[in-house]
Order: structure tokens, then C-alpha cells, then sequence
């Protein structure tokens, strides 16, 4: 397909139970015109795919902003990052609460371009400078999470594989330019300060001009596996996007065990995605193709096949 502009996203890996698949795909076709809006005027990929996640915080069927699941005092604490391909530029945050678009907090230490990491309340020294105010940390917590946590403290664990999604998206836009997203509510019943893969670069979060990626699923082991750099680096053997991705999961399952999902963009526009849990929601769009896809994807490769797409 060339490089003409497009944008995959996934709304996490995991288990997915049924009554949330129509939910699911819902949000992540919104979440692709959310990113392919920003395409088809002619903006960057870094632009659209913080706009895709951006929608997705926005909706509580996943695990990222409002939605997210609690930590052990009961508080959403949220792990985003975003990654530009051209410049590789990274901007991340970790650990933050009270925030309920964490995709913006990093797309703001990227742009400030001081540091690439910040956690904790030094996030809202940082963004407080620039005029921003964190929010009621009441609008993020679901009657769904809530559940989750109780279930979760009266077995003194979470379920990392029955998790809502972490979300993330992928782009490239018609100057060939790659970025990548990621965001995520991390590990339901964590500990306090616990930061996962998203916000690590080449763990969960990675993008250079041969592709960018962004990963979901059991973070610990995503960080072990570098698991987001290893799917750019097939890219830039020459792998297209599919078999990188495909690579990449394969790789995580022999080196930690598994556990996750990976979607990507390699430098001539094509798009990959694979997991190793039993499902993970994803959507996709073109510019200038009215059809966008969604789907809930079983174990193994995802077929991405607009050709195919009624």
C-alpha cells in the first residue's frame, strides 16, 4: 500500500470477555478516525496517534484514563508515552494521578524536550508550569473498575490476563514520517508506584524511521524482552510489518514466557499485528478509504486486510 497515510490502533490484549466486544470495537473505530482525521488534513503521524489514544483514554471500556483500573489504595495511577519516529523523540509519564488524557502529559515532555521520563507528582510540577490542573480522580473510576478492585483485594492479587486493555496506536502519514502511542492504567491491584512497559522506551512504546510499534500485555515481561524495539528492529532487517509483529511475540513467549500483543507500521506504510493471549481489540484505517476496520482478533497473527474489507 505504499506510504499512503494510516493509522492502526489496538485497545489491548488479554481476554476480552464478550459482553464488552461491540463496546471494544466500537472504541477503537473511533479511535481510528480519530487519528485518520488528523492524516487526511495532511498532519503528522506523531499528531494522529496521539489523537487515536487521546479517544481511547476517553473511553471506559479500556484500561487508560477514564476506566483504568485501581491500584491497592484504590487510585488510578497511569503509565503513557509517545514516540516520534523521525527525531526520535520520546516523551513519557509514569505513575501519574488525577490525569484523564496521561497521552497529553507525554506528548508535553516530549515537546519540552528536557527529559523524555517524568513520574510521579513531579508530572504535575512539570505541566502545572504550563497552566494545566489535574482532575477529580472520581472521573476516572468506573463502577467496572471498582468491581475489579474488590475482587481483586479479597484475593490479594490482581489478574494481569483478565485486565481491560492498555491502548495504543500506530501511524505513518504521506511523508513517510512513523510515530507511536501508548497508554495504559498498567496492572489492576498493583503496587503503589508499580511502572510497567508502556512508558519505557523500546519495552512497550518504540519508533524510528524504519517503523514504530506499541505493545499491551504483561509489562514485567515486555521490559525484560525490550519486546517494542526488538518489533522495530525486524522492521529494519527487512521484515514487513506482519512478520515483524508476528517475530516480536514470538520472541517475548521464548525469552519471559509470553503474554501480549504488539501492533506496528514499517517505513512503506504497511501494517502488522500478533499476540499470544487469548484476544486483543484492534482497528485500522487508510486516508481517503471510507472503510475502517475493527475487529476483536484471536490468538496468533491478525489479518489486516482492507482488500477483503466489505
Amino acid at each position: 500500500m505504499g506510504r499512503r497515510p494510516a493509522i492502526l490502533v489496538h485497545g489491548g490484549a488479554g481476554q476480552w470477555r464478550e459482553r464488552y466486544h461491540d463496546a471494544a470495537r466500537a472504541g477503537c473505530a473511533a479511535a481510528v478516525r480519530a487519528g485518520l482525521a488528523v492524516l487526511e488534513a495532511g498532519g503528522a503521524a506523531l499528531d494522529a496517534v496521539v489523537a487515536a489514544v487521546r479517544a481511547l483514554e476517553d473511553d471506559p471500556v479500556f484500561n487508560a484514563g477514564v476506566g483504568a483500573v485501581l491500584n491497592r489504595r484504590g487510585e488510578v495511577e497511569a503509565d503513557a508515552a509517545v514516540m516520534d519516529g523521525v527525531t526520535l523523540g520520546f516523551g513519557a509519564v509514569a505513575a501519574v494521578r488525577n490525569a484523564r488524557q496521561p497521552i497529553d502529559l507525554a506528548r508535553a515532555v516530549l515537546d519540552d524536550g528536557e527529559h523524555v521520563l517524568l513520574c510521579g507528582d513531579g508530572v504535575w510540577e512539570f505541566v502545572r508550569e504550563r497552566g494545566w490542573r489535574p482532575c477529580d480522580p472520581a472521573e476516572l473510576i468506573t463502577e467496572r473498575a471498582r468491581e475489579r478492585f474488590e475482587q481483586a483485594r479479597a484475593r490479594n492479587r490482581g489478574d494481569v490476563a483478565a485486565d481491560p486493555g492498555t491502548v495504543g496506536a500506530v501511524a505513518i502519514d504521506e511523508a513517510g514520517r512513523v510515530a507511536a502511542a501508548t497508554s495504559t492504567g498498567g496492572m489492576s491491584y498493583k503496587r503503589p508506584g508499580r511502572i510497567g512497559d508502556t512508558p519505557l522506551c523500546g519495552a512497550g512504546t518504540y519508533a524510528t524511521p524504519l517503523g514504530a510499534a506499541s505493545g499491551t500485555g504483561h509489562g514485567e515481561r515486555f521490559i525484560r524482552a525490550l519486546t517494542a524495539r526488538r518489533c522495530v528492529e525486524f522492521m529494519g532487517q527487512g521484515m514487513a510489518a506482519p512478520d515483524a509483529a508476528h517475530g516480536a511475540i514470538a520472541a517475548l513467549r521464548a525469552d519471559t514466557g509470553g503474554g501480549g500483543g504488539i501492533v506496528c507500521v514499517d517505513a512503506d506504510g504497511r501494517l502488522g499485528a500478533a499476540l499470544d493471549t487469548d484476544a486483543m481489540a484492534w482497528g485500522a484505517g487508510r486516508a481517503g478509504d471510507p472503510r475502517v476496520l475493527a475487529a476483536i482478533a484471536p490468538r496468533g497473527r491478525v489479518a489486516i486486510d482492507f482488500d477483503g474489507a466489505g
